[in-house]
């Protein structure tokens, strides 16, 4: 293993309810969002400026707000009221900081539960890693049995920078025609 590189355990739960209708993934939390404790908080990614906008809505809370537990709680509140999950692909990797493409080793989420005791039927990818360990992991044990459609959406990430805030948005009202 190399020296920056550390075998992870995703440390967050899944935020579903039996009425969501969708489900939001990514690939395993940063170490910003698994200090924080909640997905996307890096202060830089641009996740929870987009997925509001989308809806017609912005948080009270920015991703390096000092009262990280009414931030959490008030994301949490946004994605339940709009019949949203969120969760990512895996629950165990080897990776070097917040790099995807560093990701070895992977053991995929079990999505049984979620799958079963939801009405999601659509599974948006917030980046092509997720997307890529959802096919190579998960598509065949999911997808025909739940009656899952996919779509792979840019990554917020800051990394991501030649997409743009209003890119991403134009990317990512398509969200709003599967929930409900």
């Amino acid at each position: 293993m190399n020296s920056s590189s550390t075998f992870v355990t995703h440390p967050l739960a899944p935020v579903w309810s039996p009425e969501s209708t969708v489900l939001l993934l990514g690939t395993m939390p940063s170490p910003a969002s698994r200090e924080i404790g909640f997905y996307y908080m890096h202060p830089q990614n641009r996740f929870w400026r987009v997925l509001p906008a989308v809806f017609g809505e912005r948080l009270s809370s920015t991703n390096n707000s000092p009262d990280t537990t009414s931030a959490i709680a008030e994301r949490k509140d946004f994605i339940l009221r709009h019949n949203l999950a969120l969760w990512d692909v895996l629950a165990r990797c080897q990776i070097e900081g917040a790099a995807d493409s560093s990701i070895k080793q992977e053991i995929p989420n079990d999505f049984t539960e979620i799958f079963a005791n939801s009405k999601i039927r659509h599974v948006f990818f917030t980046g092509k890693t997720a997307e890529s360990l959802w096919k190579k992991h998960c598509a065949n044990i999911y997808e025909k049995q739940f009656g899952l459609t996919c779509t792979c959406l840019p990554s917020t990430s800051p990394a991501n920078a030649h997409f743009t805030v209003e890119k991403l948005l134009e990317e990512y009202k398509i969200i709003k025609n599967y929930a409900s």
